[in-house]
């Protein structure tokens, strides 16, 4: 297959695209029956301001991979620094991964997690599946901040970002 690279190539590649410093986030959404979904992300980016756009990639073979696809909605929950323990719920194969975790719905329905940093309900623009990635593109309808610093992610490895310190 064209544009295939080894096993030890794609380790290598991993650790290269790990050593970019990302924020994490929990994608959620809301199936037909209601049931919440989510999973976490730290391929997450703004795309435009005007219309206010956002993107999140899932991987093809993630648990909730059905459920985002025919999703029409979806929120990003920015973490911060205190919820390592949410990335990690969120990214396990755990089948209850809204188990303990406090909630409410969006006005679109979708949920969003409490303490986050910030919080973006979006209705989904466009979904394009790219290599073993879908990614969704969602339009921002609602939004929130707050001054709690953000969980990072770096090498493999959650990192706290105090960004009160200026270099």
């Amino acid at each position: 297959m064209a544009g295939s690279i080894s096993p030890e190539d794609r380790l290598a590649l991993r650790r290269a695209l790990g050593t970019f410093v990302t924020g994490v986030t929990v994608v959620t959404t809301v199936d037909c029956t209601g049931k919440p979904w989510g999973f976490t992300a730290n391929s997450f980016t703004s795309v435009s301001l005007d219309p206010p756009i956002v993107l999140v990639c899932l991987a093809r073979t993630a648990g909730s991979y059905s459920v985002f696809q025919a999703a029409d909605s979806f929120a990003v929950n920015i973490l911060s620094g205190q919820q390592r323990w949410l990335a990690s719920q969120f990214a396990s194969k755990h089948t209850d991964k809204f188990a303990n975790v406090a909630w409410r719905s969006a006005g679109n329905g979708v949920p969003l997690l409490d303490d986050m940093t910030a919080w973006l309900s979006c209705s989904v623009h466009d979904k394009i599946e790219v290599g073993d990635h879908l990614i969704l593109f969602g339009r921002v309808m609602e939004f929130a901040q707050t001054p709690r610093m953000p969980l990072g992610y770096f090498s493999g490895s959650f990192v706290s970002l105090d960004l009160k310190k200026p270099l």
